[in-house]
């Protein structure tokens, strides 16, 4: 960890927590003072995670708790900070609670770093204690890796720009950088230059070539130009982008650019006011979330994220001084910045935080100001109460990059159609389809299925291709348009091509939040293996607790074992966190299910109505609001309903209901079957 907080000789240690690898916690003389039970060491975990700053109790109780009901959380909470302060002894007296918070802070507080520990092994021994508690401790393990990645690329960066610097120390900075992120490829060029400089040729194209396999084993791409330049400068070959002391003459962009994503730095954001008091002060807390937004976005594998500090350098130097030349060296694609407000009341201080992302390539222009101009993708305003930091950069964060990833797939696969179609990537091919599995209009959805097979032909080793395929078939089983496929499919060899793409999907990138869910969704819509399907979307939430397409389809999987509140409460998570998503309306034929067999009929009619307004060719949707119009009596508009689900899904019956259901529980096939049946679909 990068936290170590000494204390004085004269501060008497009550007690050292040590975080990395199997928590411990000790007194001065070194007998242990962990508590037995496995949520108090948990919530001594985070406690210290958050110290000074307090947590608030149902903050806690959600991570330590997250299937329980809120009574009986906080309940729990009560008893385990009662278990965690009886452990502690005399080391109690740094445990601080009250009826909205804990906290664990004091002068005789010491959390003890490794300097050595790689941040994936952050409270190791804890994993499991629950689904909530896993998805926070990834986040700070990602967090603590963007943080020690940054800190080394300085001190590389450092090192590569002092001529005096000792050709070992430049390779101990690149060992430490490739010891955090295996394919960072400023370390491998720093390492081949080394090498290069001191005549060991072989030795340099020793180390190209494991950066080649470094690069491909990690993220399937190829290196930049920049790099391929050097080694065709060391094999004797006459590339220009390299000058005789091997550096690239101009930026170059990464070969497989085109195909794996975008390029997007996060600015720190303008303080518009002073400070929150006691709190800390804005300049502090916009550092702190434009960090925790990089963090976020970088879950999303299709998107390159500059690391903070190189943000936070630019928007410290002085406008229009190097004429935009340090703008140009970062090749941004997409910036995202904004304005963050404080503001006191009667009720208690707030923070506003406006956000917008601007596109580069329209319109970039770093000479005047030093800061780019571009269009306006995408706009956002958030607002929280300030007494609580920390879970305001998480609820900010997390909710803006829910709603930037689709925002900025559909720019991005507006643009990819501009492209001349004889020259389409991969890339181009997966961006171009998406629309279409939205639209669900039936010729340009086959259509996408061709462009995607199309970009798994073209790169087998492109995961993204792979997970859209898989969702292309979920949704020609789900719309009964398999006989329409070219060539035309039966159902179940549909279903078996969705469940073997995702799989490839999930092997050729594990952590690839959107193509696990995707596995776990064919897992528990076509396979009927909701349990499954749950340890996939546990995993992806993990991954990327910001994508709402993991809440919805975890969601699902939960209403299929039976566990309907749970999966209410799932779904309306991904209508928070995006709720003027350009695709709501699934979350909304999502929300359908769970209610409709909850027997909340009215509620299941409003929500279906908005989403046959919003999506008329999605067929779920008609189904779901058919069961709860015939559960109602509602006969005159269950035949209209049921005369615009035929046009999609011609010879729907409840003998095909029956085959496809997904259901575990006898109750809820027979409840949705009926409700069909009232509703006058035919046996």
């Amino acid at each position: 960890m990068d936290d170590t907080r000494a204390i004085s000789a004269a501060t008497p240690t009550l007690l050292r927590v040590s975080l990395m690898g199997p928590l411990a916690a000790t007194a001065a003389d070194g007998t242990s003072l962990l508590p037995r039970g496995r949520k108090a060491r948990a919530l001594l975990a985070i406690l210290a995670l958050a110290s000074p700053e307090p947590m608030r109790r149902e903050r806690l109780a959600g991570l330590l708790w997250s299937n329980r009901a809120d009574e009986q959380a906080r309940a729990s909470l009560r008893q385990c900070v009662h278990e965690l302060s009886t452990a502690l002894g005399p080391a109690a007296a740094l445990l601080a609670a009250d009826r909205r918070h804990v906290a664990l802070r004091g002068a005789g507080l010491a959390l003890l770093a490794d300097p050595g520990a790689h941040p994936q092994r952050l409270a190791e021994d804890l994993a499991g204690a629950d689904p909530a508690f896993d998805r926070y401790l990834d986040e700070r393990r990602r967090a603590l890796l963007v943080s020690a990645v940054a800190r080394a690329e300085a001190v590389l960066a450092g090192h590569l720009l002092d001529p005096a610097a000792a050709p070992q120390r430049r390779l101990d900075a690149a060992a430490a950088l490739l010891a955090l992120d295996p394919a960072h490829e400023g370390a491998w060029r720093a390492i081949i230059q080394v090498h290069a400089d001191r005549g060991a040729r072989g030795e340099a194209l020793a180390s190209y070539d494991r950066c080649v396999a470094a690069l491909a084993d990690t993220h399937g791409m190829v290196p930049s130009a920049e790099t391929r330049a050097l080694a065709a400068a060391l094999r004797g070959g006459t590339d220009t982008s390299v000058t005789s002391s091997g550096a690239a003459a101009a930026p170059a962009r990464p070969a497989g650019r085109r195909r794996s994503g975008v390029r997007l730095g996060v600015m720190p954001l303008r303080a518009l006011s002073a400070g929150i008091g006691a709190a800390g002060n804005l300049g502090g807390l916009s550092l702190g979330l434009a960090d925790e937004i990089t963090t976020a976005l970088a879950r999303l594998r299709w998107l390159f994220l500059i690391a903070s500090p190189s943000m936070a350098a630019l928007a410290g130097a002085t406008p229009g001084a190097d004429d935009g030349a340090g703008w140009r060296a970062l090749d941004l694609d997409f910036l995202l910045d904004g304005t963050i407000q404080h503001a006191s009341a009667a009720t208690g201080a707030r923070i506003r935080v406006n956000l917008r992302l601007l596109d580069l390539r329209n319109g970039h222009d770093g000479t005047a100001t030093g800061q780019p101009s571009g269009q306006v993708v995408w706009s956002g305003r958030f607002e929280r109460d300030a007494d609580d930091l920390l879970t305001l950069q998480d609820e900010i964060a997390a909710e803006a990059v829910a709603q930037i990833d689709p925002e900025l797939m559909q720019h991005e696969s507006r643009r990819a159609g501009l492209r001349p179609a004889s020259s389409a990537t991969a890339y181009d091919l997966v961006l171009r389809a998406i629309p279409a599995l939205y639209q669900l209009e039936e010729a340009e959805f086959l259509a996408a299925g061709a462009a995607l097979t199309r970009a798994v032909a073209l790169d087998p080793g492109y995961a993204a291709a792979h997970a859209w395929l898989a969702y292309w078939h979920i949704f020609l089983v789900g719309q009964g348009w398999t006989a329409a496929a070219d060539p035309p499919l039966a159902r179940d060899a549909a279903m078996a091509r969705a469940g073997e793409l995702a799989k490839r999907a999930m092997r050729l990138d594990p952590a690839d939040a959107r193509a696990l869910t995707i596995a776990g969704h064919a897992r528990a819509f076509l396979r009927r293996d909701p349990r499954g399907a749950m340890a996939l979307h546990e995993r992806a939430l993990a991954l990327n607790p910001s994508l709402p397409l993991a809440w919805t389809f975890s969601g699902l999987a939960l209403c299929y074992l039976g566990q309907h509140a749970a999966a209410v409460a799932r779904i309306e998570q991904a209508r928070r966190l995006s709720p003027f998503d350009p695709n709501s309306c699934y979350f909304d034929t999502s929300l359908m299910v769970p209610h409709l067999l909850m027997g909340r009929y009215e509620h299941v009619v409003a929500l279906g109505r908005r989403a046959v307004a919003l999506h008329p060719t999605l067929s779920s949707t008609f189904k779901v609001l058919l069961a709860a119009l015939g559960h109602l009596g509602e006969i005159e508009e269950a035949a209209q309903m049921r005369e615009r689900l035929y046009r999609l899904e011609p010879g729907y019956s409840l003998a095909q209901a029956a085959a496809r259901s997904t259901f575990l529980r006898p109750e809820d096939d027979a409840l949705f079957l009926e409700g069909l049946r009232r509703a006058g679909v035919p046996a």
